[in-house]
């Protein structure tokens, strides 16, 4: 019978609908049990919700976690373990992380195995496709509405940047990048994948100076981690090839 007074308090107190619900099937041998079991529950609820807003923002193209992943073919530094890693510790010692490798070899995986992590623990990302992001701030530049994207950009604590080098930059959209890993420098991580070797960025950037200039900012506090396999994709392709031509010569057999 009560209800809606309780819907209405919960409003007022600023406090989820949730707990009203909760009210209704949440036991306790005395008041204070219950009403612990209660808030616990609420807390519950809002940490979820939390956990849940973040993998959304962050923008990930698709959901990738580490349950079943495999680090045989990855190699990493000799200061860092798979542990380590799932860890997170980098993050909160504002380092970097740069995964280097053909196409298909897992960067995209990983990275954003570590991204939904980060989110899990109420650690806010942000995930781009390099070219994408540098599209966002040329055209929020062109609105006048640079300031304001950057605001947003700026809450997060780790920024992704998937597919570096796959696309060139023309010099406003290299600067604008430029700019957001110089802001990030000692202040938040970034975890950039890419396929290109570090002598050729210039062939992106177009620009020596700022190529330098970004390289000794990623480079100053960063883990390199090399991905020499060969690429998932193709070897998936390879065995489903192998897989019909079987299946085709048992039926030419039959």
């Amino acid at each position: 019978m009560l209800d809606k007074e309780i819907i209405e308090c919960c409003r007022k107190l600023r406090l989820s609908r949730n707990l009203a619900e909760l009210a209704q099937t949440t036991e306790g041998s005395s008041h204070q049990e219950y009403l612990y079991q209660l808030l616990s529950d609420e807390l519950r609820y809002r940490e979820l919700t939390r956990t849940q807003k973040l993998v959304t923002s962050a923008g990930f193209y698709a959901i990738h976690t580490f349950e079943g992943y495999r680090f045989d073919e990855i190699t990493l530094p000799s200061d860092l373990t798979p542990e380590g890693l799932k860890s997170l510790a980098f993050i909160h010692e504002k380092k970097n992380l740069i995964l280097y490798g053909g196409t298909g070899t897992g960067k995209t995986m990983l990275s954003t195995a570590l991204g939904v992590t980060a989110c899990r623990q109420g650690i806010p990302v942000k995930f781009f496709r390099t070219a994408a992001l540098v599209n966002k701030l040329s055209e929020a530049k062109a609105a006048g509405t640079l300031s304001a994207f950057l605001k947003k950009l700026n809450k997060a604590e780790v920024i992704i940047l998937d597919e570096y080098g796959y696309v060139p930059l023309d010099r406003t959209g290299a600067q604008l990048l430029f700019e957001i890993i110089s802001d990030c420098y000692e202040r938040r991580s970034i975890i950039l994948n890419t396929n290109l070797e570090f002598s050729r960025w210039v062939n992106v950037l177009y620009d020596e100076q700022m190529t330098a200039a970004m390289l000794d900012r990623l480079l100053h506090h960063c883990h390199l981690l090399m991905f020499p396999g060969p690429s998932n994709r193709m070897r998936e392709s390879s065995i489903n090839e192998l897989y019909r031509s079987i299946s085709d010569n048992q039926l030419k057999k039959q």
